[in-house]
């Protein structure tokens, strides 16, 4: 088919051909906005609807946005230059250098990046939700760090500790990382109250309380 649009384009005039130099470029580079403009709304349209279904906060879906709008315009970025008649070579290189500090950024933020991701899980698997008290344990056996789940943002899941020393509550908050690291005991209410080691032990039984009179 293109041999048939040189031959035609050949038989047209001089003037009408550098027109065409300069309007099919234009609507190639138009198309490639339009098109990015509309994959770009149809998977906002697509998160914000998962966002809905899944209850995800606000403060999670903003990044998320944020890093497909980018995605996306960048992708249509690199077509419009080559559209313009910048080397592919040029474009791959400036790609790959791209990558390459995006990967040495990714490692070195990999810890914030972690607690990110597993925010994510968190609020989507849902082991627990706000209102819920866990503990988090280091082995099953061993007390951990045990409150009400006031917050869950994109970097801690903070809890309120009731039983702080001095009857002071303390905030704890804990990263998200974390939490998929250890076991994490639930409860949807109020947890059970357990009698301190030795408790019984030390109280007098009202039986010998009043055998000794």
């Amino acid at each position: 088919m293109v041999p048939h649009l040189q031959q035609f384009k050949s038989r047209l005039p001089d003037w009408v051909q550098d027109w065409l130099d300069f309007i099919v470029p234009s609507l190639q580079i138009l198309l490639i906005l339009l098109a990015a403009w509309v994959l770009q709304y149809l998977l906002r349209r697509l998160v914000r609807r998962a966002s809905a279904r899944y209850q995800l906060p606000s403060k999670l879906l903003a990044p998320l946005t944020g890093l497909i709008r980018w995605l996306i315009m960048g992708s249509a970025l690199l077509l419009v230059l080559e559209r313009l008649g910048v080397s592919a070579t040029v474009l791959w290189t400036a790609f790959t250098g791209f990558a390459t500090v995006g990967a040495v950024a990714f490692f070195a933020a990999w810890s914030v990046l972690s607690n990110l991701f597993c925010a994510l899980l968190i609020l989507t698997v849902r082991p627990f939700r706000v209102g819920d008290h866990i503990e988090v344990l280091d082995t099953a056996e061993k007390p951990g760090a045990k409150g009400q789940v006031v917050d869950i943002n994109l970097l801690y899941t903070t809890l309120l500790d009731h039983d702080a020393a001095r009857g002071q509550p303390c905030w704890l908050q804990i990263p998200n990382a974390l939490v998929f690291q250890r076991v994490v005991r639930r409860w949807q209410g109020v947890p059970p109250v357990v009698a301190a080691a030795g408790a019984e032990s030390e109280a007098e039984p009202p039986g010998l309380a009043s055998a000794g009179h």
